[in-house]
């Protein structure tokens, strides 16, 4: 059986706070106080959904009791009675907090269910709102992207510093670095995160289709045109538009675009019709545009309009100090997706992982775990689980950056005190106490070695 929504109902007057519990109580798990003081009392002994409370109250107000009420954890929904109804004593009730107002010579016991019910929707509405946020934040900000290498924290620090501008964004990187996750991350943590995110992979379509794709058209544009076709500019409208792989548009496109960005409208294909949007744009590309801007494959102007912020993204090679990370997160991810109980690497295997070069970067780590998860038959991945060519076998050479790592044995041993303390903080869930106690170092030593290796954020 569903429980009773819990009311307190705060009035000097016995007659009244008597008359409306048992106007209410059908509906409401009703409580009473004849003051603030009786009324904070119980809430701090009780979860309460709704508190009505009079305006006129010995020693203390009922604006003032709900200024109070508001400052708790998790404040109840606060709705003023008065007899002294007026419009400006409204609007000072709604500063202090107030969700709503009701004048007690005009009060009617449905419009107050009513209002009360209202109150109740709002707030559910509210609360699913925040937990939508919650969970759009732990799959698309800055927290999903995993990397401690200064490299990533400084592109970290710039997403942060960048994303709650309009300004537009050129992210450039090798394939499988992880450009799309940074698109998401600037628009969910920008004010536009509550609008459309929408995605265009500019590549994958051809050139004659993604005039049309972008900016929409009008039903007999072209042949094939049955109908009329809203582009992605209309339906990022108020959101941001993400462009991957810009640099695979064609030059009619490019002047279309160059347009958009500086006027912010355009027309759909086979329409004299102007149409304004408000838009974001965020662009990737794994090529060097400015060798195309040289090259004459894309336009300089174009080029200079896309690059008002640009993000360059490292290769996974030039950052093996993350990969341990990247490896026991992608690790995580898989066995709990294919309902497997490994939980960790073997030295000899994670050593491999560090050492192999990654040329499709962290798209190819992630299949590389995939197939190892596939294929363990413990509860640790080994080597013999990891492809060959990680593995050594097929010629994957390791990148400078790891090969130091590997010929050098104090950046072995440093490695290695990395490995383990990346590890004591998975296992132990970020409890920096109980990784010290594991390693068998001081907790003031682990921070320390934190600073040093830039494990700060771990």
């Amino acid at each position: 059986m569903e429980s009773k929504p819990t009311l307190l109902i705060v009035d000097d007057e016995k007659p009244t706070r008597d008359g409306l519990r048992a106007a209410l109580e059908d509906r409401f798990d009703v409580y009473v106080a004849e003051d603030a003081a009786t009324s904070m009392a119980l809430l701090e002994k009780e979860r309460f959904d709704v508190v009505l409370t009079d305006f006129r109250l010995p020693k203390e107000d009922g604006m003032a009791l709900i200024a109070r009420i508001k400052s708790l954890t998790k404040p109840p929904i606060c709705i003023l009675m008065t007899a002294y109804g007026s419009e400006e004593l409204a609007v000072e009730a709604m500063k202090r907090g107030a969700d709503d107002y009701i004048a007690k010579g005009r009060l009617q016991i449905d419009e107050l269910e009513m209002r009360i019910a209202r109150s109740l929707h709002t707030q559910a509405l509210e609360v699913e709102n925040v937990n939508l946020r919650q969970q759009l934040d732990e799959r698309f900000g800055l927290e999903h992207i995993v990397g401690r290498s200064q490299a990533m924290v400084e592109v970290f620090e710039v997403v942060k510093q960048v994303a709650p501008t309009p300004a537009t964004v050129l992210i450039q990187g090798e394939s499988g670095t992880g450009k799309e996750l940074i698109a998401k991350a600037l628009h969910q943590l920008s004010p536009r995160a509550r609008q459309p995110l929408v995605t265009v992979h500019c590549a994958a379509l051809p050139a004659a289709l993604l005039e049309s794709e972008l900016f929409g058209h009008e039903k007999g544009a072209f042949t094939g045109a049955h109908e009329r076709r809203i582009g992605r500019f209309e339906q990022a409208d108020g959101g941001s538009l993400f462009l991957d792989e810009i640099g695979e548009i064609d030059a009619s496109t490019q002047v279309k675009l160059l347009r958009v960005l500086g006027e912010r409208s355009f027309e759909r294909v086979g329409s004299n019709k102007t149409i304004s949007v408000d838009v974001r744009l965020i662009a990737a590309t794994n090529k060097n545009l400015m060798e195309l801007v040289k090259a004459g494959g894309f336009r300089e102007d174009l080029f200079f309009r896309l690059r008002v912020v640009e993000l360059w993204l490292p290769p996974l090679r030039e950052r093996p100090g993350d990969v341990p990370l990247l490896a026991l997160h992608f690790l995580k991810e898989v066995a709990a997706e294919y309902g497997r109980s490994v939980t960790d690497f073997t030295l000899d295997a994670m050593q491999a992982l560090v050492n192999y070069s990654w040329p499709a970067n962290v798209r190819e780590l992630r299949n590389a775990v995939e197939g190892a998860v596939a294929l363990c038959k413990g509860d640790k991945i080994t080597l013999r689980d990891l492809p060959p060519n990680v593995r050594g076998q097929g010629g994957g050479l390791a990148s400078p950056a790891a090969r130091s790592v590997v010929e050098s044995g104090q950046l072995t041993l440093q490695e290695a005190e990395k490995q383990l303390i990346i590890r004591a903080l998975h296992e132990t869930g970020g409890n920096r106490t109980l990784a010290a106690k594991q390693i068998g170092i001081s907790r003031r030593t682990l921070h320390r070695k934190l600073h040093e290796y830039h494990l700060e954020g771990f």
